[in-house]
Parts: C-alpha cells; sequence; structure tokens
C-alpha cells in the first residue's frame, strides 16, 4: 500500500465551499447543494492515496494541481506529507485567483 498523505483545506477553500452550497441551494434547493458539497469534499479526499492524479493548473504551473468534479477545478498543491485544497473554482469563472499566501500554515482544525 503506499503513502497516505493528510488533506487541509485552506480557510479560501472553505469559504469557497460555503458560497458553492449557498449558490446551488438558491436555484436548485438545499438537499441539491449540500449532496453537490459533500461530493466536492469526497473528491478532495480521494487525493490522499494518488495526489500525483491531478493534472498540472495550465494558468499557474507548479505547485498547483487540479481534479475536475463536474464544473469545477479542486486545485491543490503538495507539501510535503500534506495536500492544501487551495481552491474550489468553477470552471466558467476563468482563471482561478490563487492567493499563495492565504493558507493558513499549522491549522490543524481543517486538516482531515
Amino acid at each position: 500500500m503506499g503513502q497516505i498523505y493528510i488533506v487541509i483545506f485552506a480557510p479560501q477553500s472553505l469559504r469557497d465551499l460555503e458560497a458553492i452550497v449557498r449558490f446551488i441551494s438558491l436555484h436548485a434547493g438545499g438537499e441539491t447543494a449540500e449532496r453537490l458539497g459533500k461530493q466536492l469534499v469526497e473528491k478532495s479526499l480521494s487525493l490522499r492515496s494518488l495526489p500525483e492524479r491531478g493534472r498540472i493548473v495550465p494558468e499557474t504551473g507548479l505547485p498547483y494541481r487540479e481534479i475536475i468534479y463536474r464544473s469545477y477545478r479542486v486545485i491543490y498543491r503538495l507539501n510535503g506529507d500534506n495536500i492544501e485544497i487551495v481552491r474550489f473554482w468553477h470552471a466558467a469563472r476563468g482563471v482561478p485567483e490563487i492567493d499563495s499566501d492565504e493558507f493558513g500554515r499549522g491549522d490543524p482544525q481543517h486538516g482531515i
């Protein structure tokens, strides 16, 4: 069995997730929104066992990678034994805005 990484959600990624769920809830209902939110988290957590499977984000290059789920880009980077989820970004929004200094270093409450 290969290495298992720890997935950590940056504060901005959590704000993104809340905004996505809120938006979907207004347009498709709370149950649909909650299901999508959980699916995005599950996709993020799936990176624990094979984080290199995500492609390099074309607009930024390394260290950022992404996996796509439906219309959303799950943008992350590897940092030692951690996978840092940086943004959840809807593809229709264009180039993802990434503030590399925004990630809360040493914030164990957001690690999973």
